[in-house]
């Protein structure tokens, strides 16, 4: 489209010159006789560049000028001015009020066509730079803002991996896989079978056993053997998080979400996205959690704790417990529906009584594995050793046999294991019930008697390396109230 030009002129015979001039050359030309109109004519036209008279009746060009260049709507368009005058003082005048350039009467239209064109050619130049302005900040703004989004989003990486690594650290010193597992026992072996079947699918698993029976094992087994073996593997002791605190650490919190919040929280779930998640003692898991554990199974999603964003996770669950959860079902302490869930592929950890080939081999094993760090060289393990240990029932199960090895090896001096006072008889003799005939017993009387035979054998210690709730794999306070509940004290 062709550049418009306002000629603002007194005299009819210059605006014809111009006229033709200009239109001759392909410009729109407007004219107008007087500064007024001028200025009313530029509000409703806004042409591309003004050749302004000088002198004029009412209204003078000067005057006209200052009134265009103040206000905004006018004042980026250039104004040349035409006068008959030669003195510099007029045209000093001229450049302060804004003009960008003058024309001397009488026209010399070479001269009138140069300069239209030069002033042209910079509005032009002037608009596309404005333009290329406009879209370089609005390219910088997208990217500004696509930067932040990206900061936003490393930061919150950057939490996660910092999440990730701090539970990393704590896990990295335990062997995975199968190669911590140690039997030779036909039963057991049989378990293993179940775990290489399930370990290269996707299906959720719940591990079933009495504490102590190496279920955590059995769960590392599984993640070690599947596809998802490079990603994370995050454990959850449910029974050892206050009921307060285990929904943000499952599902992580958002700054303010509750007091003491002071920053943004990743959860266990978010940790082990394309890995595998354990709960351990998933019976211990508060009812109203229940749901929202139940919604994330099924649907791979859940809400960060005081947030609204949905976030999706792809997660292999893996689940143990000691607890008979149909009971628990039965007692409306679990949901039935999510122990439907969990229960797609059970499988049993054995306790130790029902694997006593085992002993020798696990002896062996904890003497190599704990001698280093206590500076002891076991050699020999006497019959007698493996004879005593091998009576003995093991409520506490391996973990209790793992204690048992480890305090012998601090009072063997030579490089022969001794027990010490340890013996097992005065469990076996007084109140051990897998020491004697097995009679039919009420879950709770069952719970009572083995909470009971653990307290002996750490002479009534609750808390502690070697204390009764380590053994039983609970908090002590958790023990403690049980023991209250049940009506255990010591004697």
């Amino acid at each position: 489209m062709s550049a418009s030009i306002l000629v603002v002129d007194d005299t009819p015979h210059n605006i014809s010159i111009l006229f033709d001039a200009l239109t001759h050359y392909g410009y729109r030309v407007l004219a107008e006789r007087d500064g007024k109109s001028a200025l009313e004519q530029v509000r409703h036209a806004r042409p591309d560049l003004i050749l302004l008279d000088v002198m004029m009746p009412g209204l003078n060009g000067f005057e006209t000028c200052r009134q265009l260049k103040n206000n905004p709507a006018t004042a980026d368009i250039p104004v040349i001015f035409m006068t008959a005058l030669t003195e510099s003082i007029d045209k000093i005048n001229g450049f302060n009020m804004g003009a960008v350039d003058y024309i001397t009467k009488p026209f010399q239209l070479p001269e009138v066509l140069a300069r239209v064109q030069t002033h042209l050619a910079l509005r032009q130049m002037r608009h596309d730079l404005e333009k290329l302005n406009e879209q370089l900040e609005q390219r910088v703004q997208e990217r500004t803002e696509a930067l932040s989004r990206a900061l936003a989003e490393l930061e919150t990486l950057k939490d996660q991996l910092q999440a990730e690594n701090s539970y990393l650290r704590d896990e990295i010193s335990q062997t995975t896989g199968f190669s911590e597992i140690v039997t030779q026992s036909a039963s057991f072996r049989r378990v293993l079978t179940k775990i290489e079947q399930v370990a290269p699918t996707n299906t959720t698993v719940l591990i079933l056993g009495e504490s102590g029976t190496g279920k955590e094992l059995l769960a590392r087994a599984i993640h070690e053997h599947s596809g998802r073996k490079n990603k994370p593997l995050v454990k959850v002791n449910c029974a050892a998080l206050p009921p307060t605190l285990i929904e943000s650490e499952l599902f992580g919190h958002e700054k303010g979400a509750f007091t003491g919040a002071t920053s943004q929280k990743t959860g266990r779930f978010e940790l082990a996205q394309n890995g595998t998640i354990f709960l351990d003692e998933i019976g211990e898991m508060p009812l109203d959690l229940q749901s929202k554990l139940l919604r994330v199974l099924q649907e791979g999603e859940f809400e960060r704790v005081g947030g609204t964003k949905t976030l999706r996770v792809n997660v292999r669950v893996l689940a143990a417990t000691n607890r008979d959860l149909e009971v628990e079902i039965e007692n409306g302490r679990f949901r039935e529906d999510l122990y439907y869930r969990l229960n797609v592929f059970p499988v049993k950890s054995l306790p130790l009584r029902e694997r006593k080939e085992d002993i020798p081999l696990l002896v062996r094993h904890f003497c190599d594995k704990h001698g280093p760090d206590l500076n002891r060289r076991i050699e020999v393990i006497p019959t007698r050793v493996i004879e005593t240990l091998t009576a003995y029932n093991w409520p506490g199960n391996i973990r209790e046999l793992e204690n048992i090895i480890e305090r012998s090896l601090i009072s063997s001096t030579g490089r022969q294991l001794e027990l010490g006072d340890w013996t097992g008889t005065d469990w076996r003799d007084r109140k051990n019930p897998l020491a004697r005939k097995v009679t039919p017993l009420t879950l709770e009387e069952c719970e009572r008697n083995h909470i009971i035979a653990v307290l002996e054998s750490t002479h009534w210690k609750v808390s502690g390396d070697h204390g009764a709730a380590r053994i039983l794999d609970v908090i002590p306070t958790t023990l403690e109230s049980k023991m209250k509940k049940l009506g255990i004290t010591r004697p």
